[in-house]
């Protein structure tokens, strides 16, 4: 069954409507037809619903609600990847697989070794584009929400931010004590759900920057293993990793 997003103020009572983009997705792309079943989750409640469409309109799909979902697709945990800044198509691979994975946040982070460079202007562009990528993960991952994609950010300034976590995960290749089995061993001791990834773009991250997420009490810089993974690939496994051994099937 598919999936579509929308917000609180687009439900009345027992009707929808879809408006936007999806209207021309549900009309002409899926062809879909009054009385066929779709999803509808509401952004802000994170409730789905089972609706049928009972109304097609030039610029928007009414739908009923049938029943509302006693399930969820969400994890127990909260994932927020930090990303050094990568090549474009790297960064909307991360921002598509991650969705799926079940990851809450991502934010591209301003790094020493970053090859990209964001002026404010395209910096806007890309947000809107990534965020887009996102929505569209989640509609065919079936989520119910959007993960948010955050403005690109110095990582000098992710001192505060990352105080809130209950632990700070850096991705590190030069790391020879712990691993990441070790890491996890002592999160899951201690109840953590709010979970921060850090990995860096191309070129790693270099020395300095460890050493100023190193001054975290909350932080722990791991390895992933014998082979170096690149950089569009270890959040992916990160995030995996974390997920087959916290989330709980409900």
């Amino acid at each position: 069954m598919y999936k579509f997003f929308v917000k609180e103020n687009q439900i009345e009572r027992s009707k929808v409507q879809i408006i936007g983009e999806d209207v021309n997705h549900i009309k002409n792309v899926l062809r879909l037809q009054n009385d066929d079943n779709i999803q509808v989750c509401n952004v802000d409640t994170k409730k789905t619903y089972i609706t049928k469409i009972i109304e097609t309109q030039a610029n928007s799909v009414i739908t009923e609600i049938l029943e509302e979902c006693a399930y969820t697709t969400e994890s127990n945990i909260s994932i927020h990847i930090f990303q050094g800044l990568p090549k474009q198509e790297k960064m909307e691979q991360i921002i598509q697989k991650a969705t799926e994975i079940g990851v809450n946040d991502i934010t591209p982070i301003k790094m020493e070794r970053c090859v990209v460079k964001l002026d404010e202007k395209s910096a806007s562009k890309k947000i809107e584009r990534w965020q887009k990528i996102a929505e569209v993960a989640a509609k065919q991952s079936k989520r119910d929400k959007i993960p948010t994609v955050h403005s690109c950010i110095n990582l000098r300034n992710l001192y505060e931010i990352l105080k809130k976590y209950d632990i700070v995960i850096v991705a590190y290749e030069e790391e020879k004590e712990w691993d990441i089995k070790q890491v996890l061993k002592e999160a899951k001791e201690n109840k953590s759900k709010e979970i921060a990834i850090i990995v860096g773009p191309e070129g790693g991250i270099a020395k300095e920057e460890i050493d100023i997420l190193n001054t975290l009490p909350n932080a722990k810089t791991v390895t992933l293993g014998k082979r170096i993974l690149r950089t569009e690939t270890a959040p992916l496994v990160l995030a995996s990793i974390i997920m087959y051994e916290f989330d709980e099937m409900e």
